[in-house]
């Protein structure tokens, strides 16, 4: 590997990391920002806990079911203004949370967050795909997937300072404060989202064209130029269907695996800081920073552990 690769692909990844990074730590907080708001908008609307709960899954309907058609939308239409379109619109039903009076809103505003938010985290990853080869990804994704930790560690403390400090200005509760205000950056992200990416390295103005021509030759040797719309080409040519995919064991294996890791992340998520309160905490913001340590404990561990995984660094390597 020359230093003219690992500049290129350094280069690349200060360029769209940052931005995409910066990204999800928002796209996760507006996922469970829910369980602190549970705090109080339960009392406050009186919400049983099965209606909260239901709420908050309810959001995984609309995410299933919209998942797949907004990654091809993706494909069509390009990255760019994909991922505009999913944070501006998942940034209009975050912050309208703090309009909801009745369960049926509850669920209604929760579905539609799952529906626009559904291809966001699946289009990051095929994004990635055009810029970087196989052997890179690994280590860029683990550093992608790192905002869930930090988002753990700052979204906690502040959504606990808003729902305590900010309850009853100009009327409204803490709790809207902080749905209008955690929504409101993905609107802003989305904005310059439009203007910082580039569909592919093809329409990267900031790389040169010996850059661009470097980055297409070493992904598509790698058999990186994914085909779309069911099909996917293999190293021999064959070509393998939707129908191959659904008769393998070790897609189903690894679904099982992921299905047991998100299960553990949601609970947390969802229900750490009313389990927090029921232990005897009622200040909100002392629950926002007592849920921060699980995720200060996966940073501390996870993180480091990625880096090295990726070679020391994903953005030097």
């Amino acid at each position: 590997m020359t230093e003219n690769q690992k500049d290129v692909y350094a280069k690349v990844a200060w360029k769209l990391l940052p931005i995409l990074f910066i990204s999800y730590i928002v796209s996760y907080l507006d996922r469970v920002n829910i369980g602190f708001a549970a705090l109080r908008m339960q009392q406050d609307l009186n919400f049983s806990d099965a209606i909260y709960g239901l709420g908050a899954g309810v959001f995984f309907i609309g995410y299933v079911l919209f998942e797949v058609p907004s990654n091809l939308f993706l494909t069509r239409i390009g990255a760019r203004k994909t991922i505009m379109r999913i944070m501006i619109a998942w940034g209009i039903v975050s912050s309208c949370m703090m309009f909801v009076k009745t369960p049926m809103q509850f669920y209604i505003i929760r579905f539609l967050l799952g529906a626009f938010e559904a291809g966001f985290f699946p289009g990051i990853i095929l994004y990635l795909t055009y810029w970087f080869p196989t052997h890179r990804r690994g280590g860029i994704i683990a550093v992608f997937m790192s905002a869930i930790a930090i988002a753990g560690i700052v979204g906690g403390p502040v959504s606990g300072w808003i729902i305590k400090y900010m309850d009853g200005t100009h009327g409204l509760h803490g709790w809207q404060w902080m749905f209008l205000l955690e929504g409101a950056p993905a609107i802003i992200l989305g904005i310059i989202a439009a203007f910082i990416l580039a569909d592919s390295p093809q329409e990267a103005k900031w790389l040169t064209a010996a850059e661009r021509s470097q980055i297409a030759r070493e992904v598509g040797s790698s058999n990186d130029e994914l085909q779309i719309e069911g099909l996917v080409r293999q190293d021999d040519g064959s070509k393998h269907d939707l129908k191959d995919v659904v008769r393998d064991p070790r897609v189903y294996a690894l679904a099982l695996v992921y299905f047991s890791v998100i299960c553990g992340l949601y609970i947390l998520g969802f229900w750490l800081p009313s389990m927090i309160k029921n232990y005897g905490v009622a200040d909100p913001f002392h629950i926002g920073l007592l849920t921060a340590v699980p995720f200060i404990a996966s940073a501390s561990g996870g993180i480091p552990t990625r880096l090295e995984n990726a070679g020391g660094t994903c953005l030097a390597a």
